[in-house]
């Protein structure tokens, strides 16, 4: 395995799967906003030491070729964004992806803020399987993020109801 996808955040989740559980269903779409507010507090204050810059929820619109904005912490974000970007891509290729240096996208990288350097993206499935958004972190330090970090806050989510939990991810994308 290459250094990229092994484990060195150091970060611990297990405290918040307690905080956010919310039982071993997915919760309905009218319940989601609230907890998807939970649960960017929650990890922003748990990840906010480590130099996370903006972290949130885009979801995908309905029958359009783009997601918008949901719950996010501390600061506003692009909306709507086109499905070229990373968001759109682990929406589209339903699998996490690492980025651990934003310069090297080119134009695959939507640029909220030119100070981020590093990105994740956890695709978010209902129960059937299907996609409805992605949970979104950016570092302002290149390499913040790794497969730790995928686990770890799938997990969270998982736990918190905004994500199946048979939806396991077989592969991690590193770029």
């Amino acid at each position: 395995m290459s250094g990229e996808g092994c484990s060195h955040s150091g970060r611990n989740y297990a405290s918040l799967i307690g905080s956010v559980r919310s039982g071993p269903q997915v919760i309905s779409p009218s319940m989601r906003e609230q907890r998807m507010r939970e649960v960017a507090d929650a990890l922003w204050h748990h990840l906010d030491s480590r130099r996370v810059s903006w972290l949130g929820f885009y979801l995908k619109v309905a029958g359009k070729d783009e997601m918008i904005l949901g719950p996010r912490r501390d600061k506003p974000a692009c909306s709507p964004i086109g499905m070229h970007g990373m968001c759109g891509r682990g929406w589209i290729e339903r699998q996490p992806i690492v980025i651990r240096d934003v310069r090297t996208l080119g134009g695959n990288y939507i640029a909220c803020d030119p100070r981020d350097l590093s990105e994740l993206v956890i695709p978010l499935f209902e129960s059937d399987g299907s996609c409805w958004g992605v949970f979104d972190a950016d570092s302002y330090e290149t390499g913040s993020f790794d497969s730790a970090d995928v686990e770890g806050i799938t997990n969270v989510l998982t736990h918190a109801g905004l994500s199946a939990p048979q939806q396991r991810h077989a592969s991690i994308l590193f770029l």
